[in-house]
């Protein structure tokens, strides 16, 4: 740990990767963990890639009372999943952004309101986030005047070197006009640039009056440094890449060895009982 942190008075959480498990299981000691912090008067957020429908199965099993940041702050709801605000991608770019995603051989996935859609039914990783989550997405060749409405635009691939290229591609084509990070190893998503978990934190802080350096904050992956570097305390889970964990304040256990549970307990919990 680089150094003890201070008041915590809010933890935001990734999904993918730190709340949940590999295969997205999130297990009796994580959600012992939240309920704890909330006996301690820490509040507790969520904020992920997933639509908001992705992170329903979440919020009531952790008590979440605070506002949810679906699409990496793409789109803010409520509890009850009634929207509070949406930031889009002009659709001009929108459709750029496609073709670049199809031109560097990655598939293209496309999140609007509440649709998911894809172009073929049977492509890479479309089942297994039809299971994460949990309802079925569109089949569209052609995306239309849907793509107006676009909130995230994913690049799906395998291959790391091709996934890698397309986000540097993006990010040099529009520059502060999007943001492109890697949510997994294997998804680009692409947002309107104020859908990124840095602003998630400045957006938390506004709506709670919490301020951010008392805004803990916990991830694995690329995009979750913005949230790091906007907050008071960054952990950094096992699981997560040397660039991501030297961004961070502290590393814990890895998502399938009760890493998040381990991080409540140890940097939040404790820290505060002997401050």
């Amino acid at each position: 740990m680089r150094h003890k942190p201070g008041k915590i008075s809010l933890l935001l959480a990734d999904v993918d990767g730190t709340l949940v498990t590999r295969e997205k299981v999130l297990t009796e000691r994580a959600k012992t963990a939240v309920a704890t912090l909330r006996q301690a008067g820490i509040r507790f957020a969520i904020t992920s890639g997933r639509p908001p429908r992705g992170m329903a199965m979440l919020i009531a099993p952790l008590g979440i009372d605070t506002p949810v940041a679906a699409f990496n702050g793409g789109l803010f709801v409520n509890p009850d999943l009634t929207p509070i605000e949406e930031r889009l991608l002009p659709g001009d770019i929108a459709r750029e952004v496609v073709g670049m995603i199809l031109d560097n051989k990655l598939d293209a996935w496309l999140y609007a309101g509440s649709e998911w859609l894809v172009h073929w039914r049977d492509a890479p990783h479309v089942a297994r986030e039809q299971k994460t989550v949990q309802f079925e997405p569109t089949v569209a060749r052609d995306f239309g005047a849907r793509i107006d409405r676009a909130v995230k635009i994913v690049g799906v691939s395998d291959d790391k070197v091709k996934i890698e290229t397309c986000g540097r591609r993006v990010r040099e084509r529009f520059g502060t006009k999007v943001s492109a990070a890697l949510s997994q190893p294997y998804y680009l998503d692409v947002t309107n640039p104020r859908a990124n978990k840095g602003s998630v934190v400045e957006a938390l802080s506004r709506a709670l009056g919490i301020h951010a350096d008392e805004i803990a904050t916990i991830g694995d992956m690329p995009n979750d440094v913005d949230m790091f570097r906007k907050s008071g305390f960054a952990i950094a889970m096992g699981n997560a890449c040397h660039d991501v964990k030297d961004e961070a304040d502290a590393v814990t256990s890895d998502c399938d060895n009760e890493g998040f549970a381990e991080a409540v307990e140890r940097f939040i919990l404790d820290q505060r009982a002997t401050r």
